[in-house]
């Protein structure tokens, strides 16, 4: 038995049983003609669904209350229209119409539960001709149609307990926008004076027309940022009342799983998951959060879990209204999780009135995994990814990722994971986790992964536009990049990566616009995401954003390298000399080799007047060319026949600057083993002119690199007969004898 929130329309012909009796055949064939050629056509036209006829009424599904709306509204202007040119009133057939948004049971072809009944009981409230709305269908359209409304109060409903709301449509010119109160019976059969007064009264309002004022007071105008065009929806983090901490995980991995499906509809507007959790424990209003962030609904709920059971509690909230438009409890076997989560989703997408893409229908009936204790695990690395700060809890997100893996191999999200935190320990050179190379290869074969058990997985596709960005594959990286946001495209963090690479690629007009929707879907935004907002203002010419955000970073992530060079190079293109100095002396106190021509390798791959820019900003700032701020003597520096002798079977004994022991063997052929007490690694060599170049498989982004070898002749700090300098480093050698 299915259940679902639907439109529901009934339509019943008025006085059809003393019309029958007067003529039977041929009230009959009038009905059978206004079905034919009126109201059928009409429910085709606006999606509707005729579920059945019930002898001289009409039971109608519909995907929105907006069109079941406005197919009413048609169909009784088709009626008026058509009986003005029909005889007396007595041969004519007049319809009411009822309409509900609510729950309904599916049973094969037929609908049946409260969400009929009370469309049925709504039908008979409406006035010959006319149209009666409930006010979970107020709620959605009284906005959206060029129509008033007139409100009949909380009126009873048979087989219902409690009294719900109810408005008739008004049709005439006059009343559009407008929502009436409307005088009870009682009020209506007053004397004379009564109306006399009743009349004054009305006149006085329409002359001063408080309605303009309570119009004026427009709820969205507190709200933080507009309202877009789209439903936008923010989903607080749901709230463990298990009693067990062990627990938050569930419910964080609830809230998270509910923002990622969501994001996957292009015709919603979601709000990113670091911003509503940075909302955990608010004590705010519905309202005061909604305006925070800048949504029109909210959803919130609580969890719980005994043994195997669940319980969830959920409810969407109008925050403009403050009215609950769905609210729902699950009483589920732990097993059923996933079913829950498909079935909240679907309800916010029917009560939002959003339509899907067939390849959004594929995406959100798509299942993780059958494992739950995998994904267990998976929720509990995601919980982890959020609080970032160490290498503790990046081995902690990796171990629970890995376990979910190994639970279920074929577990898409939890391989995309692995490649997420991979790419990120490279791009960054975490390398007390794995090495550069490493990190690499675990972050293509992971996304690659990824993507074979599921081509759509957004996060995976990012990673890979980030690896072929810096790979120099530019069309690649933003074929990736765009694939990713149109498989989520609520994502702030595809949405970002893509600016990132735009930027890069020099189209930044775009690149504004997709950071700064990017922003506005997260408006609290982590640390990692201002600075990378930030870098993408920078690349687009805009410092006067990028350098707000780049701060803010650098005071959350003050031992980030990107952060302190951007803001070093950001002051000196500003004229900012002062500032740009005291980034760049932070800088090199941090990373004591930082150097330019290690930069010039490093961004190898931007347009070359971006990267004229950035260096020109950090050289002005006070950065070197060479690591340590070496300088060496050109009349020192050795030529291409010395270069070949030193580097033809031979090895190079010496200690680093740092103070690091190193030795350094070179074969006839051009190969080269290097080793430290921690490291022990092969590559090639070329010299070029007088240049020494190396290159290591999977080191320094697989970059040939180059330096110079210099005669050590002031012997002051070391007693090595040479010195070699290379973007990476400044060594102290002498030949092996």
């Amino acid at each position: 038995m299915e259940r679902r929130l639907a439109a529901v329309l009934i339509a019943d012909v008025v006085g059809y049983s003393r019309l029958s009796r007067l003529d039977e055949e041929g009230t009959r064939l009038r009905f059978q003609s206004d079905l034919c050629t009126i109201l059928e056509p009409l429910f085709r036209e606006h999606h509707g669904r005729l579920v059945k006829t019930m002898g001289d009424g009409l039971l109608v599904e519909f995907r929105s209350v907006v069109d079941a709306a406005q197919c009413a509204i048609d169909i009784q202007k088709r009626k008026a229209a058509a009986q003005d040119e029909r005889g007396p009133d007595g041969e004519r057939l007049d319809f009411r119409i009822g309409i509900n948004l609510g729950d309904i049971i599916v049973e094969g072809d037929d609908i049946h539960g409260d969400g009929v009944n009370i469309a049925d009981r709504v039908q008979g409230l409406a006035h010959p001709g006319g149209i009666a709305i409930s006010g979970t269908a107020y709620d959605q359209i009284s906005s959206k149609l060029k129509v008033g409304f007139a409100s009949l109060g909380w009126q009873p409903v048979k087989g219902l307990a409690d009294p719900i709301r109810v408005y008739r449509v008004l049709l005439e010119p006059e009343a559009v926008g407008k929502t009436f109160g409307e005088k009870k019976g009682r009020a209506a059969r007053q004397g004379v004076a009564i109306g006399l007064a009743a009349l004054l009264l009305a006149v006085v309002i329409a002359w001063w027309q408080p309605w303009t004022l309570i119009a004026s007071i427009n709820p969205a105008q507190r709200f933080a940022y507009p309202l877009p065009d789209q439903p936008s929806v923010a989903v607080l983090p749901f709230i463990n009342v298990s009693g067990d901490s062990d627990h938050d995980h569930l419910a964080e991995g609830l809230t998270d799983d509910l923002i990622t499906e969501l994001s996957k509809v292009s015709g919603l507007f979601v709000i990113a998951r670091h911003s509503v959790f940075a909302l955990k424990g608010s004590a705010d209003k519905i309202q005061d959060i909604a305006a925070e962030l800048g949504v029109h609904y909210v959803l919130e709920g609580t969890l719980q879990r005994a043994d195997q059971r669940l319980r969830i509690n959920v409810k969407l909230i109008d925050a403009v209204s403050g009215l609950s438009l769905w609210a729902e409890r699950y009483d589920r076997q732990y097993a059923d999780l996933f079913a829950v989560q498909d079935d909240v989703i679907g309800k916010i997408i029917a009560a939002l009135e959003v339509k899907l893409s067939e390849g959004e229908r594929d995406q959100l009936a798509r299942i993780p995994t059958d494992n739950l204790e995998a994904y267990d695990n998976y929720m509990r690395a995601e919980q982890q990814g959020l609080i970032w700060r160490d290498v503790d809890t990046y081995r902690q997100t990796l171990s629970f990722y890995q376990r979910a893996i190994d639970l279920d191999p074929n577990f898409a999200d939890a391989h995309a994971g692995i490649a997420r935190v991979a790419v990120d320990v490279w791009r960054n050179d975490y390398n007390y986790l794995w090495s550069a190379a490493v990190a690499r290869k675990i972050a293509y074969d992971a996304a690659g992964q990824a993507l074979k058990l599921d081509a759509n997985n957004a996060r995976a596709h990012t990673v890979l536009a980030l690896l072929q960005l810096v790979d120099g594959r530019a069309m690649e990286a933003k074929e990736s990049a765009l694939r990713a946001v149109s498989a989520q495209p609520n994502d702030a963090e595809a949405l970002a990566n893509l600016a990132l690479v735009l930027a890069q690629t020099g189209e930044h007009a775009q690149a504004i616009e997709d950071i700064d929707r990017a922003l506005r879907l997260d408006p609290s935004p982590s640390s990692s995401l201002q600075l990378l907002a930030g870098i993408v203002y920078y690349t687009a010419r805009r410092l006067e954003r990028a350098i707000p955000l780049i701060e803010a970073a650098s005071e959350a992530l003050p031992k980030v390298e990107a952060a302190r060079e951007y803001l070093a190079s950001a002051y000196a293109q500003r004229g900012d000399q002062q500032s740009a100095a005291a980034e760049a002396a932070e800088l090199l106190k941090l990373f004591p080799d930082t150097n330019l021509t290690y930069y010039g390798y490093l961004y190898d791959y931007w347009r070359e007047e971006d990267l004229y820019r950035h260096l020109f900003g950090l050289r002005v700032a006070g950065i070197p060319e060479w690591p340590f701020g070496f300088v060496g003597a050109a009349s020192d520096r050795l030529g291409p026949a010395e270069l070949q002798r030193l580097t033809v079977d031979k090895t190079w004994v010496g200690v680093h600057k740092n103070g690091t022991s190193f030795a350094q063997f070179f074969d006839k052929v051009g190969n080269t083993a290097y080793r430290t007490s921690n490291t022990n690694i092969t590559g090639r060599i070329e010299v070029k002119g007088n240049q020494l170049c190396e290159k290591y498989d999977g080191y320094f982004l697989n970059r040939m690199v180059c330096g110079y070898v210099y005669r050590n002749t002031a012997k002051g700090e070391r007693t090595a007969d040479y010195i070699n300098v290379t973007p990476q480093a400044l060594k102290f050698f002498s030949i092996e004898q």
